[in-house]
């Protein structure tokens, strides 16, 4: 006998029952809290960089390779991955559920935001894969991970349009967190009515800066990937860290680097805020 498929909204309810606990909040506001952590670290030794004090520009998983060796370094990764943890549960609600109704209708931009969510929960759940390893002490350093895709991309049937969508896309998204940055709508998702008008001023600037620059890492990140696609070379494809590292080797290298460093500050303050402030279910 057949076994009916139960309907989407019965798979649905188990998980909205467990987004509406009050301990998933706190544990998604603590994902927000560690994600904004990990941006700091990259952001702070961009910076060091671009004042000339030395060290390299790193990615989120540098970022969290320069946390675990520091004193009590293991203790406070841990931390950082149970956030991280919870981020991607979160985006994991926001991919099936929508809670914030991002979208009232099932049109072309709701199902790239839930499409958008789901590849961030993806991404961030390797994040805290790599997190695990470096404090079990069974590596963790991932190599030049992006042009390991890249190369694994290209050697695909279609491989170079492959990439070159892959890189169209990281480009199309700089420039949708530029226009976000613009428009300032990250706002809807706070708690205004809890916060002094200082501190809706500040929240704002901050994370315009802050968006702003993620929007320009992903630019580069998307240009470099097509120039990847265009000459069917992987060690064409940046990082994040690399992408940082060829801002700033650009006429005037040292202030964008600068610049964008501060940004990514900037963003890390804006997860914090998010961490405190931000409105889960409307």
């Amino acid at each position: 006998m057949t076994r009916s498929i139960p309907p989407i909204r019965d798979v649905q309810e188990p998980i909205r029952q467990t987004a509406s606990h009050p301990w998933f909040e706190r544990l998604a506001r603590l994902g927000f809290a560690a994600k904004g952590f990990v941006y700091f670290v990259v952001g702070l030794l961009a910076l060091r960089v671009a004042l000339g004090m030395g060290g390299e520009t790193t990615d989120t998983t540098g970022a969290l390779q320069e946390i675990v060796v520091q004193p009590f370094g293991k203790l406070l990764l841990a931390l950082v991955m149970v956030g991280i943890i919870g981020y991607v549960l979160w985006r994991i609600v926001q991919t099936v559920l929508d809670p914030e109704h991002a979208g009232d209708r099932n049109d072309a931009k709701r199902i790239a935001q839930r499409i958008g969510y789901a590849f961030s929960a993806i991404a961030y759940t390797g994040l805290a894969l790599t997190a695990f390893k470096l404090i079990t002490g069974s590596g963790g350093g991932n190599g030049d991970s992006t042009q390991d895709w890249t190369a694994r991309l290209l050697a695909q049937p279609f491989g170079q349009w492959l990439v070159g969508v892959a890189g169209a896309i990281a480009l199309g998204v700089g420039f949708a967190y530029i226009y976000e940055a613009y428009k300032a709508k990250f706002q809807r998702h706070f708690k205004l009515n809890q916060m002094s008008q200082a501190e809706r001023t500040w929240s704002k600037r901050l994370g315009q800066f802050g968006i702003a620059a993620r929007g320009i890492v992903f630019g580069i990140i998307g240009i470099f990937l097509m120039q990847a696609a265009r000459r069917s070379d992987a060690s064409q494809a940046k990082g994040l860290g690399d992408a940082l590292a060829a801002l700033g080797q650009q006429p005037f290298g040292r202030w964008l680097l600068g610049v964008v460093a501060l940004g990514l500050i900037a963003y890390s303050v804006h997860s914090v805020i998010e961490a405190r402030y931000r409105q889960f279910v409307r």
